[in-house]
């Protein structure tokens, strides 16, 4: 559910995905199928931006995008903006 944050519809997602938009763990993926467990981290590519998040749990059941908020944690918020102003 990390998409949730970033696109409205699974559609949308989906699109991402097999467009290449979406790194696992620095590896392209290309299937929506794709399994994501805790600690990896995704790379996603969104309207001119790169948004670098860590999967920290998985989902007990498939639920609202405010519980899906807290199962993983945005890497790149601050991190990438310093390292660009430096």
């Amino acid at each position: 559910m990390v998409y949730a944050r970033f696109v409205k519809h699974r559609s949308l997602a989906s699109e991402l995905v097999e467009g290449g938009h979406v790194r696992l763990n620095r590896t392209r993926i290309t299937k929506i199928s794709q399994v994501v467990k805790p600690q990896d981290v995704l790379t996603i590519a969104l309207h001119n931006q790169v948004k670098v998040v860590r999967v920290l749990a998985e989902p007990a059941r498939r639920g609202p995008a405010s519980d899906a908020n807290l199962l993983y944690e945005e890497l790149n918020a601050e991190a990438g903006e310093e390292k660009r102003g430096a």
